[in-house]
């Protein structure tokens, strides 16, 4: 299978200095592996960004390191961006084994519609936009799919022993946690409770306006 390949140098500049090489076009990076010392790296910027958007948060990416016969099979760990601007500041990068299994958080994507939340008087509500899961590398899917339409009754829901993960994937998050829930509207409920109350003051105060009138 063909993966997406970054490639980077060895960094030789630290700490706050990092900030220069941004200004050149270089985006600071760390690759962490088991039982091993981070080794600092750089990346071109351009590089980095094409990369980003085209591939997920457990997607298998090759790494090329300047100097280095061997790649290596990593995946991205950590995205740190500007908080105002966005800019791209910093990535972490985990190595692994692709015949050890690893541990990620995977998201959900929500599919369909929940016939139950139509109704004026219901509303969806959405607990967990992700997994905890351990596979090998090539099998951690970029998402797991939820389908909403099984939510035909309000207060139904779907838990995580709901949801297939697909082979070879163990799903770690407990598995009685809710990840979606058609609940009954509060505003609704309370508008129609108010309603009921003003309908039974009208039905009480009629006899009373009737006798007077005699």
């Amino acid at each position: 299978m063909e993966r997406e390949e970054l490639k980077t140098s060895r960094r030789e500049v630290t700490g706050k200095k990092v900030r220069f090489l941004r200004r050149e076009g270089l985006i600071p990076a760390n690759l962490y592996a088991r039982g091993a010392d981070s080794i600092p790296l750089q990346a071109e910027t351009v590089e980095l960004k094409r990369l980003l958007s085209k591939v997920g948060r457990n997607a298998l990416i090759s790494l090329h390191i300047d100097g280095d016969r061997k790649r290596r099979m990593v995946m991205l760990r950590d995205i740190q961006r500007d908080p105002l601007s966005g800019s791209l500041l910093h990535i972490d990068l985990f190595q692994v084994e692709m015949t050890h299994k690893v541990r990620a958080d995977v998201p959900l994507l929500f599919v369909g519609e929940a016939p139950a939340a139509r109704s004026s008087r219901a509303m969806l509500i959405e607990s967990l936009t992700e997994l905890h899961v351990e596979a090998l590398p090539a099998d951690l899917p970029p998402h797991i799919e939820v389908d909403l339409s099984v939510l035909e009754e309000i207060e139904q829901a779907i838990h995580v022993r709901d949801v297939a993960a697909g082979d070879g994937v163990e799903v770690l998050t407990d598995p009685d946690q809710v990840i979606a829930r058609v609940m009954e509207s509060k505003v609704e409920a309370a508008a129609e409770v108010v309603e009921e109350e003003a309908e039974a003051e009208e039905g009480e105060a009629a006899p009373e306006g009737t006798a007077e009138s005699e």
